[in-house]
């Protein structure tokens, strides 16, 4: 029996991340593989691999604690660029530090998805410039973030 191979769209992996942000495991379930992997860049607490989704929604709890649920994605242009068995969508990922009002973070992140059967198998976050310098001390101890001057 042929196995149907799911047809991954721009609207499809939007979906994926509205999934997400609903916080409804069920609905997660939906687009997001209980064995995939997800790579964090830099050189924070945060940084390394996931895996599971388990252990990518753990990571993604930690975020939401760490960040006094500040922490958010907006898609900019609103563009998914969707080739083969992988998606690429820009964000610009803002938030502050729960209890360090003035530690904040604005930075773009390109993320890229793997997929398989409608489900993201894996995943990975990239940061530009000093975006990677923003990133790592928005989640270290250290007490405030000094954003590159734009």
């Amino acid at each position: 029996m042929a196995q149907v191979q799911a047809v991954v769209t721009p609207e499809h992996v939007l979906k994926a991340y509205e999934a997400l942000g609903s916080g409804d495991v069920e609905r997660i379930k939906q687009y997001w593989d209980q064995d995939m992997v997800w790579q964090v860049p830099g050189h924070n607490r945060l940084s390394g691999w996931y895996h599971g989704l388990d252990a990518f929604l753990a990571f993604m709890g930690q975020v939401g604690q760490l960040s006094g649920r500040s922490f958010n994605m907006q898609p900019i242009a609103g563009q998914v660029i969707v080739t083969g068995e992988y998606s690429a969508d820009l964000t610009r990922n803002q938030g502050h530090r729960a209890e360090q009002t003035d530690k904040a973070m604005d930075i773009e992140v390109v993320h890229v998805l793997r997929w398989k059967n409608g489900k993201v198998v894996a995943g990975k976050g990239a940061i530009f410039g000093d975006g990677t310098t923003e990133y790592d001390q928005f989640w270290s101890r250290s007490p405030v973030v000094t954003p590159p001057s734009h």
